[in-house]
Protein backbone atom coordinates (compact mmCIF):
# COMPACT_ATOMS: atom_id res chain seq x y z
CA UNK A 1 0.00 0.00 0.00
CA UNK A 2 1.16 3.34 -0.96
CA UNK A 3 2.14 5.35 2.10
CA UNK A 4 -0.06 8.67 2.75
CA UNK A 5 0.40 11.72 0.35
CA UNK A 6 1.63 9.48 -2.11
CA UNK A 7 0.43 8.31 -5.79
CA UNK A 8 -1.08 4.83 -5.76
CA UNK A 9 1.11 2.39 -8.29
CA UNK A 10 -1.42 2.25 -11.84
CA UNK A 11 -0.79 -0.90 -13.78
CA UNK A 12 -3.46 -0.71 -16.77
CA UNK A 13 -3.38 -3.13 -19.71
CA UNK A 14 -4.27 -2.40 -22.90
CA UNK A 15 -7.15 -2.92 -23.46
CA UNK A 16 -8.10 -0.46 -20.40
CA UNK A 17 -6.10 2.19 -21.97
CA UNK A 18 -8.26 1.92 -25.26
CA UNK A 19 -11.34 1.82 -23.27
CA UNK A 20 -10.53 4.74 -21.16
CA UNK A 21 -9.27 6.27 -24.49
CA UNK A 22 -12.86 5.80 -26.16
CA UNK A 23 -14.65 7.45 -22.54
CA UNK A 24 -12.43 10.44 -22.36
CA UNK A 25 -12.64 11.29 -26.15
CA UNK A 26 -16.75 11.19 -25.65
CA UNK A 27 -16.40 13.14 -22.40
CA UNK A 28 -14.76 16.08 -23.24
CA UNK A 29 -16.16 19.28 -23.82
CA UNK A 30 -16.85 21.46 -26.08
CA UNK A 31 -15.91 19.13 -29.11
CA UNK A 32 -17.96 20.74 -32.12
CA UNK A 33 -20.04 19.04 -33.91
CA UNK A 34 -19.93 15.64 -31.79
CA UNK A 35 -21.78 14.07 -29.03
CA UNK A 36 -19.69 14.82 -25.38
CA UNK A 37 -20.68 14.97 -22.00
CA UNK A 38 -22.66 18.72 -22.50
CA UNK A 39 -24.16 17.55 -25.80
CA UNK A 40 -26.37 15.27 -27.53
CA UNK A 41 -27.09 14.71 -31.28
CA UNK A 42 -31.20 14.23 -31.88
CA UNK A 43 -30.58 10.56 -32.35
CA UNK A 44 -27.05 9.48 -30.89
CA UNK A 45 -26.38 10.38 -27.04
CA UNK A 46 -23.66 10.23 -24.50
CA UNK A 47 -25.11 7.40 -22.91
CA UNK A 48 -24.85 5.49 -26.45
CA UNK A 49 -21.13 5.86 -26.86
CA UNK A 50 -21.09 5.21 -23.02
CA UNK A 51 -22.74 1.73 -23.33
CA UNK A 52 -20.60 1.05 -26.29
CA UNK A 53 -17.60 1.41 -24.56
CA UNK A 54 -18.40 -1.65 -21.90
CA UNK A 55 -19.58 -3.32 -25.10
CA UNK A 56 -16.35 -3.25 -27.09
CA UNK A 57 -14.31 -4.44 -24.11
CA UNK A 58 -13.89 -8.53 -25.24
CA UNK A 59 -12.56 -7.14 -29.01
CA UNK A 60 -9.83 -4.84 -27.30
CA UNK A 61 -8.65 -7.29 -24.94
CA UNK A 62 -8.67 -10.00 -27.74
CA UNK A 63 -6.42 -7.76 -29.50
CA UNK A 64 -4.35 -7.22 -26.75
CA UNK A 65 -3.88 -11.09 -25.65
CA UNK A 66 -3.02 -12.36 -29.37
CA UNK A 67 -5.79 -12.19 -32.20
CA UNK A 68 -5.25 -10.77 -35.11
CA UNK A 69 -6.65 -7.37 -36.05
CA UNK A 70 -9.93 -8.69 -38.53
CA UNK A 71 -11.63 -10.85 -35.75
CA UNK A 72 -10.89 -8.26 -32.56
CA UNK A 73 -11.96 -5.59 -34.80
CA UNK A 74 -15.13 -8.08 -35.91
CA UNK A 75 -15.81 -8.93 -31.85
CA UNK A 76 -15.46 -4.72 -31.13
CA UNK A 77 -18.14 -3.69 -33.60
CA UNK A 78 -20.41 -6.68 -32.40
CA UNK A 79 -20.31 -5.61 -28.93
CA UNK A 80 -20.49 -1.82 -30.02
CA UNK A 81 -23.86 -2.70 -32.03
CA UNK A 82 -25.34 -3.84 -28.67
CA UNK A 83 -26.89 -0.51 -27.66
CA UNK A 84 -29.45 1.48 -29.45
CA UNK A 85 -27.64 4.48 -30.51
CA UNK A 86 -26.11 3.07 -34.26
CA UNK A 87 -22.88 3.43 -35.28
CA UNK A 88 -20.94 5.40 -32.20
CA UNK A 89 -17.01 4.33 -32.98
CA UNK A 90 -16.82 2.36 -35.86
CA UNK A 91 -13.37 4.48 -37.55
CA UNK A 92 -11.96 4.75 -33.72
CA UNK A 93 -12.17 1.20 -33.55
CA UNK A 94 -10.98 0.80 -36.68
CA UNK A 95 -7.35 2.87 -35.12
CA UNK A 96 -7.53 1.32 -31.66
CA UNK A 97 -7.55 -2.31 -32.77
CA UNK A 98 -4.26 -2.34 -34.92
CA UNK A 99 -2.42 0.07 -32.08
CA UNK A 100 -3.87 -2.33 -29.47
CA UNK A 101 -2.13 -5.25 -31.47
CA UNK A 102 0.83 -3.48 -31.74
CA UNK A 103 1.48 -2.46 -28.09
CA UNK A 104 2.13 -6.32 -28.06
CA UNK A 105 5.79 -5.34 -29.46
CA UNK A 106 6.17 -1.83 -29.38
CA UNK A 107 3.63 1.05 -29.40
CA UNK A 108 5.90 3.08 -32.20
CA UNK A 109 5.19 3.91 -35.65
CA UNK A 110 7.26 1.58 -37.66
CA UNK A 111 5.82 -1.14 -35.30
CA UNK A 112 2.22 -0.30 -36.04
CA UNK A 113 3.22 0.18 -39.69
CA UNK A 114 4.53 -3.38 -40.00
CA UNK A 115 1.21 -4.52 -37.80
CA UNK A 116 -1.04 -3.13 -40.66
CA UNK A 117 0.79 -4.30 -43.33
CA UNK A 118 0.91 -7.84 -41.99
CA UNK A 119 -3.05 -8.24 -42.21
CA UNK A 120 -4.83 -10.80 -44.24
CA UNK A 121 -7.43 -11.62 -46.55
CA UNK A 122 -9.17 -13.10 -43.73
CA UNK A 123 -8.80 -9.52 -41.79
CA UNK A 124 -10.72 -8.42 -45.01
CA UNK A 125 -13.75 -10.85 -44.56
CA UNK A 126 -14.07 -10.04 -40.81
CA UNK A 127 -13.83 -5.76 -41.96
CA UNK A 128 -16.74 -6.65 -44.33
CA UNK A 129 -18.69 -9.22 -42.00
CA UNK A 130 -18.56 -5.81 -39.54
CA UNK A 131 -20.49 -3.55 -41.71
CA UNK A 132 -23.51 -6.01 -41.33
CA UNK A 133 -23.65 -5.36 -37.11
CA UNK A 134 -24.14 -1.54 -37.59
CA UNK A 135 -25.28 1.27 -40.31
CA UNK A 136 -21.64 3.20 -41.14
CA UNK A 137 -21.88 5.73 -43.67
CA UNK A 138 -19.66 5.49 -46.79
CA UNK A 139 -20.08 6.56 -50.27
CA UNK A 140 -20.20 4.50 -53.41
CA UNK A 141 -16.88 3.51 -54.88
CA UNK A 142 -15.92 3.80 -57.96
CA UNK A 143 -17.37 1.62 -60.81
CA UNK A 144 -13.90 -0.64 -60.97
CA UNK A 145 -14.47 -1.52 -57.51
CA UNK A 146 -18.00 -1.46 -57.28
CA UNK A 147 -17.93 -6.06 -56.62
CA UNK A 148 -15.71 -4.56 -53.27
CA UNK A 149 -18.27 -2.03 -51.72
CA UNK A 150 -18.49 -2.35 -47.98
CA UNK A 151 -21.79 -1.77 -48.21
CA UNK A 152 -22.24 -5.72 -49.57
CA UNK A 153 -20.87 -6.76 -46.20
CA UNK A 154 -20.53 -10.71 -46.86
CA UNK A 155 -21.45 -10.65 -50.32
CA UNK A 156 -18.47 -8.84 -51.63
CA UNK A 157 -16.23 -11.83 -49.37
CA UNK A 158 -15.69 -14.49 -52.52
CA UNK A 159 -15.03 -10.99 -54.68
CA UNK A 160 -12.17 -10.19 -51.82
CA UNK A 161 -11.02 -13.70 -51.75
CA UNK A 162 -10.54 -14.30 -55.37
CA UNK A 163 -8.35 -10.89 -56.17
CA UNK A 164 -6.42 -11.57 -52.74
CA UNK A 165 -6.96 -8.44 -50.96
CA UNK A 166 -5.98 -7.62 -47.53
CA UNK A 167 -7.43 -5.61 -44.83
CA UNK A 168 -4.54 -3.09 -45.25
CA UNK A 169 -4.64 -3.29 -49.25
CA UNK A 170 -8.55 -2.55 -49.14
CA UNK A 171 -8.35 0.52 -46.82
CA UNK A 172 -5.05 1.70 -48.84
CA UNK A 173 -8.06 1.68 -51.70
CA UNK A 174 -9.91 3.57 -49.46
CA UNK A 175 -7.42 6.86 -48.58
CA UNK A 176 -8.69 9.23 -51.38
CA UNK A 177 -11.18 11.20 -48.86
CA UNK A 178 -11.00 8.87 -46.31
CA UNK A 179 -8.40 9.95 -42.94
CA UNK A 180 -8.91 7.43 -40.82
CA UNK A 181 -8.06 4.56 -44.14
CA UNK A 182 -5.28 6.97 -44.88
CA UNK A 183 -3.51 6.60 -40.84
CA UNK A 184 -3.63 3.04 -41.88
CA UNK A 185 -0.84 4.13 -44.71
CA UNK A 186 1.05 6.89 -43.08
CA UNK A 187 2.23 4.73 -39.55
CA UNK A 188 -0.80 6.69 -37.82
CA UNK A 189 0.91 9.99 -38.60
CA UNK A 190 -1.51 12.46 -37.19
CA UNK A 191 -2.62 10.09 -34.44
CA UNK A 192 0.80 9.99 -32.52
CA UNK A 193 1.64 13.61 -33.82
CA UNK A 194 -1.41 14.25 -31.72
CA UNK A 195 -0.47 12.01 -28.89
CA UNK A 196 2.82 14.42 -28.51
CA UNK A 197 0.38 17.73 -28.65
CA UNK A 198 -2.00 16.02 -25.91
CA UNK A 199 1.41 15.49 -23.77
CA UNK A 200 2.44 18.81 -23.67
CA UNK A 201 -0.44 20.52 -23.04
CA UNK A 202 -0.70 21.85 -18.75
CA UNK A 203 -1.78 18.86 -16.32
CA UNK A 204 -3.98 20.91 -14.49
CA UNK A 205 -6.57 20.99 -17.23
CA UNK A 206 -8.68 17.85 -16.86
CA UNK A 207 -7.30 15.46 -19.44
CA UNK A 208 -10.65 14.91 -21.28
CA UNK A 209 -11.16 18.06 -22.24
CA UNK A 210 -7.09 18.51 -23.07
CA UNK A 211 -8.35 15.54 -25.39
CA UNK A 212 -11.21 18.47 -26.59
CA UNK A 213 -8.37 20.63 -27.33
CA UNK A 214 -6.62 18.16 -29.42
CA UNK A 215 -9.78 17.16 -31.58
CA UNK A 216 -9.88 21.38 -32.15
CA UNK A 217 -6.51 21.62 -33.64
CA UNK A 218 -7.06 18.43 -35.66
CA UNK A 219 -10.00 20.05 -37.38
CA UNK A 220 -7.74 23.22 -37.41
CA UNK A 221 -5.50 21.09 -39.07
CA UNK A 222 -6.87 19.21 -41.91
CA UNK A 223 -10.98 19.34 -43.10
CA UNK A 224 -12.96 16.39 -41.52
CA UNK A 225 -13.40 14.27 -44.25
CA UNK A 226 -16.87 12.50 -42.92
CA UNK A 227 -17.59 16.18 -43.16
CA UNK A 228 -16.59 16.25 -46.61
CA UNK A 229 -18.30 13.02 -47.61
CA UNK A 230 -21.96 14.04 -46.37
CA UNK A 231 -21.61 17.80 -47.21
CA UNK A 232 -18.69 18.35 -49.88
CA UNK A 233 -15.03 19.88 -49.80
CA UNK A 234 -16.46 23.54 -49.17
CA UNK A 235 -18.33 22.75 -46.08
CA UNK A 236 -15.34 21.07 -44.45
CA UNK A 237 -13.02 23.56 -45.34
CA UNK A 238 -15.14 26.30 -44.00
CA UNK A 239 -15.00 24.01 -40.67
CA UNK A 240 -11.51 24.04 -40.61
CA UNK A 241 -11.49 27.64 -40.89
CA UNK A 242 -13.74 28.60 -38.28
CA UNK A 243 -11.58 25.96 -35.84
CA UNK A 244 -8.16 27.83 -36.74
CA UNK A 245 -9.61 31.07 -35.90
CA UNK A 246 -10.96 29.44 -32.86
CA UNK A 247 -7.74 27.79 -31.51
CA UNK A 248 -5.28 30.80 -32.51
CA UNK A 249 -7.38 32.79 -30.08
CA UNK A 250 -6.94 30.12 -27.26
CA UNK A 251 -10.59 30.15 -27.31
CA UNK A 252 -10.82 27.02 -25.67
CA UNK A 253 -9.52 27.91 -22.67
CA UNK A 254 -9.80 32.29 -22.59
CA UNK A 255 -13.48 32.44 -24.58
CA UNK A 256 -15.35 28.84 -23.91
CA UNK A 257 -18.38 30.10 -24.82
CA UNK A 258 -17.13 31.06 -28.49
CA UNK A 259 -16.53 27.36 -28.82
CA UNK A 260 -19.72 26.17 -27.10
CA UNK A 261 -21.31 28.08 -30.02
CA UNK A 262 -19.41 26.93 -32.67
CA UNK A 263 -20.26 23.46 -30.95
CA UNK A 264 -23.62 24.02 -31.15
CA UNK A 265 -23.64 25.50 -34.61
CA UNK A 266 -22.05 22.47 -36.06
CA UNK A 267 -24.65 20.38 -34.83
CA UNK A 268 -27.52 22.80 -35.97
CA UNK A 269 -25.93 22.64 -39.44
CA UNK A 270 -25.73 19.01 -39.33
CA UNK A 271 -21.84 19.03 -39.86
CA UNK A 272 -19.98 15.85 -37.49
CA UNK A 273 -16.64 16.21 -37.76
CA UNK A 274 -16.53 12.41 -36.86
CA UNK A 275 -12.98 11.39 -38.59
CA UNK A 276 -11.60 14.20 -36.20
CA UNK A 277 -13.15 12.51 -32.98
CA UNK A 278 -12.04 9.02 -34.36
CA UNK A 279 -8.05 10.37 -34.25
CA UNK A 280 -8.50 11.87 -30.82
CA UNK A 281 -9.31 8.62 -29.26
CA UNK A 282 -6.83 7.48 -31.36
CA UNK A 283 -4.44 9.87 -30.19
CA UNK A 284 -5.88 9.70 -26.19
CA UNK A 285 -5.23 5.75 -26.04
CA UNK A 286 -1.66 6.39 -27.66
CA UNK A 287 -0.29 8.97 -24.63
CA UNK A 288 -2.14 6.30 -21.89
CA UNK A 289 -0.08 4.12 -23.48
CA UNK A 290 3.38 5.34 -23.25
CA UNK A 291 2.17 6.91 -19.96
CA UNK A 292 2.40 10.63 -21.00
CA UNK A 293 -0.48 11.60 -19.75
CA UNK A 294 -2.87 9.56 -16.89
CA UNK A 295 -6.12 9.91 -15.11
Amino acid sequence: MPTSGEPPTRSRSPADNAQLALLLEVAGTPKPGNVDRHRDLEDLRFEHFLASTVGVRPGLEMAANGAAIGPAFERAVEGMATQRGGNTQFGCLLLLVPLVVASRRDLAPPVVESVVEETTVADAACFYRAFEQVDVYVTAPPDDLEPLDVRRGSEAIPDLEARGLTLFDILEKSVPGDDVAREWTTGFERTFDAATKLAALPEDRPLADRGAEVFLSLLADRPDTLIEKRHGKAAAAKVTREATALLESDALWSDRDAVERFADDLVERGHNPGTTADITAAALFVALERGAVDV
